[in-house]
């Protein structure tokens, strides 16, 4: 249990990483769209190589349980995203900011609502033969980088201290750390068609924040050429997926 946490925390702390970064380092709109767009175009390999098809796999029912996963992540992400949008932390993930630093809470609980599904699949994978998914892990933490630079601006930019953004970025690591935990003693023994339905579940989520948060704001200032980072992110991925 105690390695689950650590895997999810690990994979998490690029967060940490990439707010420090960014809090020193002054980079372009157009750098952040790119690096956005790498970013998902790893979580997109991750959800199709790492999650989807893992969880039609381990399934017999024609893949019944995977679909109803992903409808069913999808919709909750989506009415989790809309609660939070309306209590102040729709720009939780914008590089641009805003006029005013919007709710804290919000923000704290949107980004930890970004990141749950992929710490919970980081503990399910220890649970086929106590080895994590490094493909995983890796991909969660590359693609954190640049969600936390580009974050860290929109938030500093609302008037956000450097001490309060780190203090929320070590946060989410610690529940990230703590939902792999959660992933890994929950679903322990659990028969294979929920942990099917789990895995799609987050994918469903991970697809539905992709399309809502990240991508939207890779192409406005990332351009055309942010296509190209979202595939070479993805083959990327998908190098460390077939050639562990």
């Amino acid at each position: 249990m105690t390695a689950a946490f650590l895997w999810g925390f690990g994979a998490a702390a690029s967060l940490v990483l990439g707010g420090a970064f960014s809090l020193r380092v002054r980079i372009s709109r157009r750098a952040l769209g790119l690096t956005m767009a790498f970013g998902a175009g790893v979580l997109l390999s991750a959800v199709a190589y790492d999650l989807v098809q893992e969880a039609f796999n381990v399934t017999t029912d024609g893949g019944l349980w995977v679909a109803a996963g992903l409808a069913a992540g999808a919709v909750t992400f989506y009415l989790g995203d809309l609660l939070i949008d309306r209590m102040g932390g729709a720009d939780r993930k914008s590089m641009t900011g805003g006029d005013d630093a919007g709710s804290p809470l919000a923000i704290v609980l949107g980004i930890i609502l970004d990141g749950i599904p992929e710490s919970i699949v980081i503990g399910l994978t220890l649970l086929g033969g106590g080895m994590v998914d490094l493909a995983v892990v890796i991909a969660v933490f590359l693609s954190n980088v640049p969600e936390a630079i580009a974050a860290t601006t929109g938030l500093r930019i609302s008037g956000w201290k450097d001490s309060r953004i780190m203090g929320l970025w070590l946060l989410v690591a610690l529940v990230s750390g703590t939902a792999s935990l959660v992933g890994f003693a929950l679903f322990s023994g659990l028969p294979p068609a929920t942990i099917a339905f789990v895995d799609a579940f987050a994918a469903g989520a991970i697809l539905t924040m992709l399309a809502d948060t990240m991508i939207p704001e890779a192409f406005q200032f990332g351009g055309k050429q942010a296509g190209l980072a979202t595939t070479l992110g993805f083959g990327l991925a998908f190098g460390l997926t077939v050639f562990p």
